[in-house]
C-alpha cells in the first residue's frame, strides 16, 4: 500500500493558542478542563476570554467529570485528509454533564446507527496525536 493512502494518513493534531493552552494542558494530564464563569456560575465551551452568557471576563479553568451523553451524530463513510483512514466514524455532539456541548468522535464501538443510541452515557478518553492528547468519547464503562 502506498504511504499516502487514507489508511496511512496521520491524524490532525491541534495546536494550542494562548486561549486554549489550559484546555490542552489538561488533556495532556488526562483531564477534561472547561472554563467556568464566576459571575453566572456557568461552564462553557469552546474556550474564550469572556462568558458567552453574561459577558463577564471573570472566568476560571476547572477540571470536569468527563461524562456526558450522546446528543446527536452523523456517520462519515469517507476518509477525510488529516483525520486518518478509519471509516466509518461518528462525528458526535456530546452533551457534557456540566452543561456545554462538545463535538468529538465516538471510540470503542462500531460506528453504526444500532450502536449510537441518543442519550447513551459517554465518558472521555484521550487519543495521543503526536505531542497532543485529543479528547474523544466512548460508551461509559468501556475498558
Amino acid at each position: 500500500m502506498a504511504p499516502d493512502t487514507p489508511s496511512d494518513a496521520a491524524k490532525f493534531a491541534p495546536q494550542a493558542t494562548p486561549e486554549t493552552e489550559p484546555f490542552w494542558n489538561g488533556c495532556a494530564q488526562g483531564e477534561l478542563r472547561l472554563q467556568k464563569c464566576s459571575g453566572c456560575d456557568e461552564f462553557y465551551f469552546p474556550p474564550r476570554p469572556f462568558c458567552p452568557s453574561c459577558w463577564s471576563a471573570d472566568v476560571t479553568w476547572q477540571a470536569v467529570s468527563g461524562r456526558g451523553t450522546l446528543h446527536s451524530y452523523v456517520i462519515s463513510h469517507r476518509a477525510a485528509p488529516g483525520f486518518g483512514g478509519d471509516v466509518p466514524y461518528a462525528i458526535a455532539l456530546v452533551q457534557l454533564d456540566e452543561g456545554p456541548k462538545m463535538m468529538s468522535n465516538i471510540l470503542g464501538i462500531e460506528n453504526v446507527p444500532e450502536n449510537l443510541v441518543l442519550d447513551m452515557p459517554l465518558e472521555v478518553t484521550f487519543e495521543q496525536r503526536g505531542d497532543v492528547a485529543v479528547p474523544q468519547f466512548q460508551p461509559a464503562g468501556t475498558p
